[in-house]
């Protein structure tokens, strides 16, 4: 895992310069993926497996929230790892973290390459500032150099908590499976009203449309699955100047992830 960030608040560690990342001396076992066993587990050997699981969990959750805890408020973006320097929506990424950090928004991403790294390009150049919450993979992703704030997770489901737990707006971009997970996530939260409404933006008509016209035509005419009101929790944008206007004006959020 990279070590190379370091935690931003004072008193969280034993030194200002105490390394975000795993520490081998929390446990002699560090969880990385599924384990396999030739035979059945004990119940013992299950306790000890999930409880260094646990060590890792807590960590990770730990690490996210003090280097969340230096910016009052914030804007999440998501998106495509695979979108290179030079493409449309990177650039459009850059240009609008730039404008977003200028007024005071801490820019969260996913802290790899694509995307996420355009958002934490923009801010980093602008502010000085890039927050990026990175999965270790073993293809694809590594935490991105414009990275100023980051934490390595091991575990989707720590980094997804992490990455929906305070943003004013969250602003999704043309991405892969991996975007569509976090993109229904945070509309599920805000659907189910575990999070208050918050803006969530879909940037890029020619790519989202489909999404809306799927969404209206088969979960709610054919099947019912979904509420007509459902289709408003999210916007389509293309004008990055009503992006703008839209977090410029977005209200601080009043709650934490329930």
């Amino acid at each position: 895992m990279n070590t190379e960030h370091t935690c931003p608040l004072e008193g969280c560690g034993a030194s200002e310069n105490t390394k975000v990342g795993w520490s081998p001396q929390e446990t002699t076992k560090k969880p990385v993926g599924l384990q396999h066993f030739e035979s059945p587990t004990t119940t013992e050997d299950f306790l000890t497996m999930t409880e260094d699981r646990m060590v890792q969990i807590n960590k990770e959750l730990r690490e996210a929230f003090k280097t969340i805890a230096e910016f009052p408020k914030s804007v999440t973006m998501f998106g495509s790892a695979r979108l290179q320097p030079g493409t449309k929506y990177y650039e459009i990424a850059r240009r609008l973290a730039g404008e977003f950090c200028k007024m005071g928004y801490g820019v969260v991403t996913g802290g790899g390459p694509g995307i996420m790294e355009a958002g934490n390009l923009g801010s980093n150049e602008t502010c000085g500032s890039g927050i990026g919450f990175n999965i270790v993979l073993p293809f694809e992703q590594k935490a991105n150099k414009n990275v100023t704030h980051g934490v390595d997770f091991e575990y989707f489901f720590t980094r997804k908590f992490t990455m929906n737990f305070t943003g004013e707006v969250y602003l999704c971009f043309p991405g892969g499976f991996g975007t569509m997970d976090e993109f229904f996530e945070i509309l599920t939260l805000v659907q189910t009203k575990k999070v208050e409404k918050v803006p969530i933006i879909l940037v890029g008509s020619e790519f989202w449309q489909p999404i809306l016209d799927y969404s209206r035509d088969v979960l709610l005419g054919k099947f019912g699955t979904i509420s007509a009101e459902d289709l408003e929790l999210f916007q389509i944008m293309d004008d990055e100047d009503k992006i703008i206007e839209i977090v410029k004006n977005a209200p601080l959020r009043g709650e934490y992830y329930n």
